[in-house]
């Protein structure tokens, strides 16, 4: 029903940028909430980001001051700059989106993209 694509991740120097993008497509009307959420191995897959459909955003602790989330509408697009990347922010990271709600929670997650892989090396 709604399909969503990511792309930017890469590696970079501890200290670095990288951009991530998110492609939605389909059903977009349903999306209100949208999310990033990451990976590393061996952990849990967390929250980094929300953004709701009126702009209020959300952030884990550890990137509080780091990462921005956006989103743009008319593109059917999400972002994520992530700016002092550091190793501990290496991860598989996903786009994920609530159809109804303010994706507080994995529970709350409607669809997920596949995942890019973000490697910061120090």
């Amino acid at each position: 029903q709604v399909q969503l694509v990511e792309s930017g991740g890469g590696t970079v120097q501890a200290g670095g940028s990288l951009s991530l993008s998110c492609t939605a497509s389909g059903s977009i009307g349903r999306i209100n909430a949208m999310g990033w959420y990451r990976q590393a191995p061996g952990k849990q897959r967390e929250l980094v980001a929300r953004i709701t459909s009126s702009g209020n955003t959300n952030y884990v602790d550890s990137v509080k001051g780091r990462f921005a989330i956006s989103r743009d509408y008319a593109k059917n697009m999400m972002y994520l700059q992530m700016n002092s990347l550091q190793p501990e922010d290496t991860a598989v990271y996903y786009c994920a989106a609530d159809r109804l709600g303010l994706l507080r929670t994995r529970s709350d997650v409607d669809y997920w993209g596949k995942g890019t892989l973000v490697t910061v090396s120090s």
